[in-house]
């Protein structure tokens, strides 16, 4: 759970850093993470701790000028780097996307259900529901759960609504145990 408090504190720092210096930190950190990514090499090197800070920073500073990403960035993943904190980037990254969807005026979701596909009725009264009481549109992906016996749970930033009847049965089972 610190780990989550301490990345929300480096997205937004970063953010407002490349704000000021006109840079899409969203934009700089995709290509990265996307690099990262294709690249299981480059993955444990940068977030094992088998090498050192120098390592990591030769290898990550080679990275980002082929990348060409702009100093501030390049700032920002040092001290991650020299920190030891490199480790926590994706959940740095995750937050950065939510921050910067929120200023785009759009979230992203998940509704979850036990079917193949969702109601294609259903996610749009669901995105008319979050534009009303959140007043931002949301984008809204579908994913099987299988641990969902009937009915969806749509997650979208800090809320859910679930209307699973697994969770309608929990409801019921403790009301007749606490009454």
């Amino acid at each position: 759970m610190k780990e989550v408090q301490v990345s929300k504190a480096y997205a937004r720092a970063f953010i407002e850093l490349s704000e000021a210096k006109n840079v899409n930190a969203a934009k700089e950190l995709t290509t990265l993470t996307e690099v990262i990514n294709s690249s299981n090499d480059l993955e444990s090197l940068l977030f094992l701790d088998v090498f050192t800070a120098e390592e990591k920073l030769g290898v990550l500073n080679e990275v980002v000028n082929k990348l060409s990403l702009s100093p501030i960035t390049t700032q920002f993943l040092t001290f991650l780097v020299e920190e030891k904190r490199i480790g926590i980037l994706p959940l740095i990254f995750k937050e950065l996307v939510v921050i910067d969807d929120h200023k785009s005026g759009f979230l992203r979701g998940t509704i979850e259900g036990s079917d193949a596909g969702v109601d294609e009725a259903f996610t749009n009264k669901m995105k008319t529901y979050l534009k009303e009481k959140l007043g931002l549109t949301a984008e809204l992906t579908y994913k099987q759960n299988n641990k969902i016996t009937a009915g969806y749970r749509v997650s979208v930033d800090d809320l859910q609504l679930d209307a699973s009847l697994d969770n309608q049965l929990n409801r019921f089972k403790e009301s007749v145990l606490n009454s």
